[in-house]
């Protein structure tokens, strides 16, 4: 690899460790919150089952908030690999140094580690977390011939979206059977309309038609839809109308394009919306 392109790459997947000053809204759907702590009181690592844009990732960035503790998030996509995580050796300024990937560097930092979406990750990345997420709490770096004892602070979360799980793409037992898991779903109307009103400071009208349209799109979700409208998607929707956007024109950038490219589902998608605005 090209010595540029290795220093860009290093760059590039050395998320900063975050420590969280103000409290991220976040509305409890159950004993979410309770299990977490008690997890990372336990020193046990933790797995966050749910649909995309249900408040996995704003959950983690809530607990680290309440736990005091630094946030490293890292976005796993089909190129990521074990090296990406620990480290690699690099050569700058003809001289080869050792930089730690985000994983080692949440380790040694005591911090949350947030791997989001693992199942996108190549297969070799599960086999490098497997001493971490179990009694040994040890992150093997055998390119430097050490291994990496996590302090007690140090907690390791993965998160993954079970509807999008295929032959190729799934969490082994081996994986799944070291962690605590959580799982999340899209909240009620009432609460799902209490949290749109919060990200969004919209009006509890236009929520709720937003929420009752949500529950819509996720009747279609096997008929059409991969996915229906998630909580993420109406809030983006009640912004852009907070700002003035007219309601049909924010439902269909908001929700009915990010949702579908098929020309009749769009179709459906903003009918519903027309029917409801």
């Amino acid at each position: 690899m090209n010595t540029n392109i290795a220093s860009l790459r290093a760059r590039v997947l050395q998320p900063e460790a975050r420590l969280i000053e103000e409290e991220p809204f976040f509305q409890p759907l159950g004993d979410e919150i309770t299990l977490f702590e008690a997890a990372y009181a336990s020193r046990l690592p933790v797995l966050l089952k749910g649909p995309t844009g249900c408040g996995k990732t704003r959950f983690v960035e809530h607990m680290a908030w309440r736990l005091k503790r630094p946030l490293i998030t890292v976005s796993c996509h089909d190129d990521l690999t074990a090296s990406d995580l620990v480290g690699r050796y690099l050569i700058t300024n003809q001289e080869t140094v050792w930089v730690d990937g985000p994983l080692a560097r949440a380790v040694r930092a005591g911090a949350i580690c947030y791997l989001d979406e693992v199942v996108e990750a190549r297969k070799d990345t599960t086999v490098v977390i497997h001493p971490l997420a179990d009694e040994r709490r040890i992150l093997p770096m055998e390119k430097r011939g050490e291994l990496l004892q996590a302090p007690p602070e140090f907690m390791l979360v993965l998160s993954y979206n079970p509807g999008y799980q295929n032959v190729m793409k799934e969490l082994k037992q081996s994986t799944r059977q070291r962690f605590i898991a959580i799982e999340f779903a899209y909240p009620d109307a009432a609460l799902e309309m209490k949290i749109v009103i919060a990200e969004s400071a919209i009006d509890a009208e236009h929520a709720e038609k937003l929420v009752r349209l949500a529950h819509m799109t996720r009747n279609l979700k096997g008929s059409g839809l991969d996915e229906g409208a998630s909580t993420r998607l109406l809030v983006h929707a009640a912004k852009l109308m907070r700002l003035g956007v007219a309601p049909r024109t924010a439902c269909r950038g908001a929700i009915a394009q990010a949702l579908t490219d098929d020309e009749d589902m769009l179709r459906a998608v903003n009918e519903l919306a027309s029917s409801l605005f």
